[in-house]
């Protein structure tokens, strides 16, 4: 069985800085950080060869992949004591682009991924911030509709700046829990207006979505001219950690 996903953490670290080719740079150097002790937070990366896959399959992935970030998943919980799609200690994670050559900015990230109307109360009453827990939520349900689901991100700053207008404060961190609450339901409005469906509720869901864009962020075009730039050939792909 070809394997995909390589982990890094205090329980399991696959990879080094060698691997830069396989896992990309900021995934072989996670794993390189990883294996020598220093404290890293536990993830995995899925291959640059996935990407190659993604490619040449009509976007589509290697069979095995689905079972394999399931098992890197549960070990993120095991070394975290965190659950994915826990309603009392939720664990979130970031999905970001990672290829061999440093290319900053050009493609696609989302961080906050997992959370939602459960887990955005488990992020509540474990941090013990309510303003927290609703503002990281809906700051991802904005990056996550940019990123994955097309809907422009313009959209959701007019409403943040409506809201702001609304209750006569000038910054965003003036605004309370209440508001960021209030900010999420306008955003899922957003979203079910611009796509015809409502914002993905289950983690898993919002995982796969998230891998898909930021493989798909490999050929945008402003990922393309910076190859072009910089003499990086398309073929490489990127990882994903």
């Amino acid at each position: 069985m070809s394997k995909w996903v390589y982990s890094f953490g205090q329980s399991l670290t696959e990879g080094a800085a060698s691997d830069r080719n396989l896992l990309g740079g900021k995934g072989a150097n996670l794993a390189e950080m990883s294996g020598i002790g220093l404290p890293v937070p536990p993830g995995f990366t899925l291959s640059t060869e996935v990407c190659t896959w993604f490619y040449a399959n009509d976007r589509s992935y290697p069979a095995e992949l689905k079972d394999q970030v399931n098992a890197a998943i549960r070990r993120l919980e095991d070394e975290t004591g965190a659950v994915f799609a826990g309603a009392d200690n939720p664990l979130l994670l970031s999905v970001r682009s990672g290829a061999r050559a440093s290319m900053p900015g050009m493609m696609d990230t989302v961080l906050n991924l997992g959370l939602n109307r459960d887990t955005v109360a488990g992020l509540a009453n474990r941090s013990g911030e309510a303003r927290f827990a609703w503002d990281s939520y809906r700051r991802f349900i904005q990056m996550y509709s940019d990123v994955v689901l097309g809907v422009d991100h313009g959209l959701f700053e007019d409403a943040l700046e409506d809201l702001k207008a609304d209750l006569n404060v000038i910054e965003d961190t003036e605004l309370d829990g209440a508001a960021c609450e209030e900010l999420v339901s306008t955003y899922l409005g957003i979203v079910r207006e611009e796509t015809d469906t409502d914002f993905p509720e289950d983690p898993h869901e919002q995982l796969w979505g998230a891998i898909g864009a930021v493989f798909g962020s490999w050929m945008n075009t402003r990922a393309n001219t910076y190859r072009k730039l910089n003499n990086i050939p398309s073929e490489w792909g990127t990882a994903v950690n």
